[in-house]
């Protein structure tokens, strides 16, 4: 297949450029290289059924020729990040919805055969339920999340009313090698490693009992290669592991000191994703364990020696925004 993958210079577009290139297909990875990096896409650089596109999903006119003949479209591209969603508002609503707008109407336009979009599991907000369902209610606390849910609202419309055969992947807690290193305080993972890295004690948020569906990244990758391999249309479908890990196993694993930095509101205390639907549409389930994946980290961690290093004060300056607009939104 002729394949496109906006965002492919990231954390996850990367893997899945390499799992489709092992699989024979032909690769486009369009990136604006905002936090996506060439780097990331040394091992398939080169190769002939692979070609990178510096793009900018918010400009149509130069992502429409990119779309021609292409059989798979995986939409990855967008902002993530809690804090900065917050300052940033409408640069992540052009980019998260005006952006996949964009892509949808290439793809529509261009007689695309599948499009996969990566939602987020944060669009459940703080759950009712665990593990929680695609049914569950959607409550999306910040811009972040409300921004790629009404992406995925684009695609399973588009899918309805324009007969695009499209598919929405809600991920959990996405960990593992090429994660970003810098940027926005963000994923606990290079905030971590980076902590390690430098002898620091772990920022630990509250008092680590809450737990997390961290998924391997190349499993993340294979359900995209299912999905577009499957004849499933207008679906949400949970990726997660099949269970859920706390922060306190997490520094067990690392090995280190730990310092414990105040609680955040809006934040669940567990995110564990019912993941029976992916596993029935698609026959797809998790096959790296945690333990397994924090291994293949901490075998790379050098690949986190240029990440910012995060201490309580710092953190503190970092998150203010969440606490001054999501702490008077819990009250």
């Amino acid at each position: 297949m002729k394949t496109l993958i906006t965002g492919g210079a990231g954390f996850i577009g990367s893997h899945l450029a390499e799992l489709l290139i092992g699989k024979g297909h032909e690769v486009i990875v369009v990136d604006n290289l905002l936090s996506g990096r060439l780097k990331n896409l040394q091992s398939v650089t080169g190769h002939a059924g692979f070609k990178f596109t510096q793009a900018d999903i918010r400009d149509m006119a130069s992502l429409q020729p990119l779309f021609e003949n292409a059989d798979w479209v995986f939409h990855l591209a967008g902002l993530a990040d809690i804090v900065p969603s917050i300052e940033m508002p409408a640069q992540y609503y052009s980019t998260n919805v005006t952006g996949t707008f964009n892509v949808l109407e290439c793809a529509r336009q261009c007689g695309v055969k599948r499009l996969i979009y990566a939602a987020s599991s944060s669009s459940y907000g703080i759950p009712d339920v665990y593990p929680t369902p695609e049914s569950s209610p959607i409550k999306p606390q910040y811009p972040y999340a409300l921004t790629k849910y009404m992406g995925e609202e684009l695609v399973l419309h588009w899918s309805s009313v324009y007969k695009l055969p499209a598919v929405s992947l809600r991920l959990f807690n996405v960990f593992g090698t090429r994660s970003r290193t810098s940027g926005a305080y963000g994923a606990v993972f290079g905030v971590f490693l980076a902590q390690k890295l430098n002898g620091k004690p772990f920022t630990v948020v509250g008092d680590g009992t809450q737990t997390r569906d961290f998924t391997y990244v190349t499993d993340v990758a294979e359900a995209f290669l299912c999905a577009a391999e499957s004849s499933i249309s207008g679906e949400a479908m949970n990726v997660g592991s099949g269970s859920h890990y706390s922060v306190n196993r997490l520094v067990e694993l690392l090995g280190g000191d730990i310092e414990y930095i105040p609680r955040r509101p809006g934040e669940p205390d567990c995110t564990f994703g019912d993941i029976s639907r992916i596993q029935r549409l698609l026959g797809w389930k998790a096959r790296v364990s945690f333990e397994e994946g924090v291994s293949r980290m901490i075998e790379r961690i050098n690949d986190w020696k240029d990440a910012p290093v995060w201490d309580p004060a710092s953190i503190n300056q970092a998150t203010s925004s969440w606490f001054k607009y999501l702490g008077e939104k819990q009250q």
